[in-house]
């Protein structure tokens, strides 16, 4: 049993970020629209923490420009579906019985990764699968998975 006495700050909305020209994080989103839009990548499937490739694929293509792969993913087969429901309940047991404040602590630590190193990347790959300009994608992505994993911890 754990018997320390945690403090959690009272969660505040998330900056958003404006992406003014010439500003630091419009440059960083450009490098990473420029990044993500040159090269063709591979999603596999990950279950319990396995990547696996099924072979069945499709395309993921820019919404404003149904010619530009972004990426091949895998589809699930009736058995990699199943798999995925036996890894998600043994995932499910091993949560439960972590305390309040390591999963809490898990969802800050993911909160401010999202919010400082994986920004950009998110942002950009909602921008390009979604065809989402700078604005809403830094509310609908960054700063919703930010709030919603900071407030609901």
């Amino acid at each position: 049993m754990n018997n320390a006495v945690y403090h959690f700050k009272e969660p505040q909305n998330e900056e958003l970020l404006t992406y003014m020209p010439g500003s630091a994080e419009r440059n960083m989103l450009e490098k990473e629209l420029e990044r993500q839009s040159s090269q063709q990548i591979e999603i596999p499937l990950i279950i319990g923490g396995k990547e696996i490739r099924t072979g069945n694929t499709w395309k993921v293509v820019m919404p404003h420009d149904h010619g530009h792969v972004l990426a091949t993913y895998h589809l699930a087969t009736d058995k990699a579906v199943k798999l995925a429901v036996t890894a998600a309940q043994k995932a499910k047991e091993g949560w439960m019985t972590l305390s309040w404040i390591e999963r809490a602590s898990i969802m800050y630590k993911a909160a401010d990764l999202i919010s400082k190193k994986y920004r950009f990347l998110l942002n950009a790959a909602t921008m390009l699968g979604q065809g989402k300009n700078a604005f809403q994608t830094e509310i609908d992505a960054a700063c919703e998975v930010v709030d919603y994993l900071r407030f609901n911890s």
